[in-house]
C-alpha cells in the first residue's frame, strides 16, 4: 500500500480527540495536513506536534455553523495548496441535548449547520482542489446516532442519518471527477464529545447513566487507537468501497 507521503490532506475538529489523532498519523506517515476546527490553544498545540513530522501542515481557525469562517478557511487552502488528496470530515457538535419538543430551534440549527450543512457548504469551496487527475478521498465520521433514534438526541441523530446519505451522493456523483467517499463509525470513543455527554442533566437525557458508566467501566477507545484502525481506509479506499459505511471494529 502506498503511503500518503507527499499528499495533502484536511481534517476537520483537528485540534483533539480523532481529528487530532488522524491529523498526527497522517503527518508520521508523511502527509502535509490542514488542520481546520475553532481557534483555541488546543488547534495551536496540535499544528506544533502535526508540524514534528510534516513541517508544511497549517492550522485555519473556522467554525463549520458560521458560513463566513467556511468561505475565509477554504480561501486559505486554496492559496496554500490546488490539491486535496484527502478530506476527513470529523468535527461534530452533540448539543442540544434534549427533549425533541423542548429544543430551542437555534441550537438544533446549529447542530444542523455543524455536523450537515457545513461538511456540503466546505466540501463546494473547496471543490477546485478536490478534482482533477489525481484520486481525492473523502471520509465523513458517522455514528451508531445515524441509525439508531437516541432519546435527547434529535438533532444529532437527523444530521447524521442525513451526513450518512450526504456520502452516499458524493460517492455516486463524484466518481466522474475521481472523488471517492465513505462514511465510518468509530465507537464510542474519549473525547470531550463524551465529556459533554456525561455532563447532561438526567432530566434532559434519560440515557445518561449509561454512558456514565461506558466511562466508568473502561470502555471509550482511545483516540490514538481508533486513528490508527482508519488510517488504512482514509488514505487507502477504493472506488468499489466508495458509498459504503463501515464500522471502526470490523476494520
Amino acid at each position: 500500500m502506498k503511503e500518503p507521503s507527499g499528499q495533502t490532506y484536511l481534517v476537520t475538529g483537528a485540534s483533539k480527540g480523532i481529528g487530532r489523532s488522524v491529523s498526527l498519523e497522517l503527518a508520521k506517515a508523511g502527509a502535509t495536513v490542514v488542520l481546520l476546527a475553532r481557534e483555541s490553544e488546543e488547534l495551536a498545540q496540535a499544528l506544533e506536534d502535526v508540524r514534528h513530522h510534516a513541517g508544511d501542515s497549517i492550522a485555519v481557525a473556522c467554525d463549520l455553523g458560521v458560513p463566513v469562517d467556511i468561505e475565509n478557511a477554504a480561501k486559505v487552502v486554496l492559496e496554500m495548496t490546488d490539491r486535496l488528496d484527502g478530506l476527513v470530515h470529523n468535527a461534530g457538535d452533540i448539543q442540544p441535548i434534549k427533549p425533541l419538543l423542548q429544543s430551542d430551534a437555534s441550537g438544533w440549527a446549529r447542530s444542523m449547520m455543524v455536523n450537515l450543512v457545513g461538511v456540503q457548504h466546505l466540501t463546494q469551496a473547496l471543490a477546485p482542489a478536490l478534482r482533477g487527475e489525481h484520486r481525492t478521498r473523502v471520509t465523513t465520521i458517522s455514528s451508531g446516532a445515524a441509525l439508531r433514534p437516541l432519546a435527547s438526541w434529535s438533532a444529532y441523530c437527523t444530521a447524521k442519518a442525513g451526513l450518512a446519505m450526504w456520502t452516499r451522493c458524493l460517492a455516486e456523483e463524484g466518481a466522474e471527477s475521481n472523488i471517492t467517499a465513505v462514511s465510518v463509525a468509530p465507537g464510542i470513543v474519549d473525547t470531550a464529545m463524551q465529556n459533554t455527554i456525561r455532563s447532561a442533566k438526567p432530566e434532559d437525557f434519560p440515557l445518561r447513566e449509561n454512558f456514565v458508566n461506558y466511562h466508568k467501566d473502561g470502555q471509550l477507545s482511545d483516540p490514538d487507537a481508533v486513528a490508527s484502525s482508519l488510517f488504512d481506509l482514509i488514505t487507502a479506499h477504493t472506488p468499489e468501497q466508495s458509498g459504503h459505511r463501515f464500522d471502526v471494529r470490523d476494520l
